[in-house]
């Protein structure tokens, strides 16, 4: 019998699903390139992965901080910046808490001891101007000194990185503590280490020190106008889509063919199945949204108690998240410029076929195609919620279903 404490779903932020969907291909930059490389001592720029809410932006670098602790990396917690909050103090007390697990409290050298002294006057007090009428160097050169020798530690045992995840930084508010914050990770990341290797010879070699910071898309704008080029060069950033059909099938699978084991009543376990219609049903609300997924896949669980998952429970469920779903999709649109809401709307309305820039620019009363460029650039480049093309489409499919059809409503 399923119960509410069993299920696998888990429509949270802070949260690594059981039933996991898609994100292949960062999960794999991590296992097969920002690792290794960083290891080897190669360059290996940081990791931005930013997305609007409900893509599961914290969800996917929290599983791959999962798999840093189960590797024995060494790994900050999740550092969620509030709004408002000064970043320099919690990433310092985060990394006091990475220094200790690589040992540097024990440390004998005074160096050593004098720089976790100076971190700590960093996490009491951040880029406030006490601090920096003490003597001393700014905020961010003590964290990048204190990265460097968690670098250095790391290396030394040779089969670890420092994993550091900054989550929500479009919340940092201080252009001070932004470009203090970035410039300490960006010059911990390119720090070379000169290593003497066999036959003599000296090599410089990168600290194996992963970065990944997350937040909504605004973060590129706020990053690119505020530390420019360099920000680019030290950093990959990825902006992340809905995930296709075929994954969040995929990822549904076991449901059908062996079902999902929990435990039964007794000391022992039994099997959740799910019937095929039910399946497309969850994939078909969702319309490629971690959140809408694991949203419906819960209230389906617990719309029933026996041991197969219906179509009808599903849309049982839905109906309670209905709601949930409706107001996801508009805290998205409410968080859009209005220029930008006035795009989405327009070409909402517009025959898919229609959908030009020129029609779009049209609809809106402007004279030229053109007059719409920037805003047409932003909803695809930066939010990704369309994808210019001829025609134009929807990229985020929440929204188009949410300005099109009836969804969620189902009949």
């Amino acid at each position: 019998m399923r119960t509410p404490l069993d299920s696998p779903f888990s429509p949270g932020s802070d949260t690594v699903p059981q039933v996991w969907a898609g994100r292949t291909a960062q999960l794999s930059d991590w296992r097969d390139v920002l690792r290794p490389r960083r290891l080897a001592g190669l360059p290996e720029r940081g990791r931005t992965i930013l997305g609007e809410a409900g893509l599961g932006k914290s969800s996917l670098v929290r599983r791959i901080a999962a798999d840093a602790t189960a590797r024995g990396d060494w790994v900050t917690p999740q550092l969620r910046i509030p709004s408002g909050a000064d970043p320099l103090k919690k990433v310092a007390q985060a990394l006091l808490e990475v220094a200790r697990q690589a040992g540097l409290p024990t440390a004998r050298e005074r160096s050593i001891s004098q720089l976790l002294g100076r971190v700590e006057m960093v996490a009491a007090v951040g880029v406030s101007l006490t601090l920096r009428d003490q003597p001393g160097p700014e905020p961010y050169t003590t964290l990048t000194e204190l990265l460097v020798e968690i670098g250095r530690a790391a290396m030394k045992r040779g089969d670890v990185i420092a994993l550091i995840h900054i989550d929500e930084m479009q919340n940092i508010a201080s252009e001070e503590a932004l470009s203090q914050l970035l410039i300490a990770l960006g010059d911990a990341l390119t720090f070379e280490e000169a290593v003497a290797v066999p036959g003599g010879v000296v090599i410089q070699r990168a600290l194996p020190i992963a970065v990944y910071l997350t937040g909504l898309p605004e973060f590129a704008d706020m990053a690119g106008a505020r530390t420019g080029a360099t920000f680019a060069r030290r950093f990959q950033t990825t902006t992340l889509g809905p995930i296709d059909d075929d994954d969040l099938t995929s990822a549904l699978q076991p449901f059908i063919v062996d079902g999902w084991e929990i435990p039964d009543d007794m000391t022992g376990t039994t099997r959740i199945f799910m019937e095929p219609a039910a399946q497309a049903a969850i994939v078909d609300l969702s319309r490629g949204e971690p959140f809408l997924f694991q949203l419906a896949g819960q209230q389906a669980w617990y719309a029933g108690t026996g041991d197969l998952i219906t179509r009808a429970q599903v849309i049982a469920g839905w109906e309670v998240a209905r709601s949930e779903a409706t107001a996801h999709v508009e805290r998205i649109l409410a968080r859009l410029p209005r220029r930008e809401r006035e795009f989405l709307e327009e070409m909402a309305a517009l025959d898919p076929k229609e959908r030009t820039l020129t029609a779009i620019a049209t609809s809106m009363g402007l004279e030229r195609g053109s007059a719409a460029g920037p805003t047409s650039q932003r909803l695809d480049s930066i939010r990704g919620i369309i994808r210019r093309g001829k025609p134009y489409t929807f990229r985020h499919r929440a929204v188009e279903a949410y300005l099109t059809t009836g969804w969620p409503d189902v009949s």
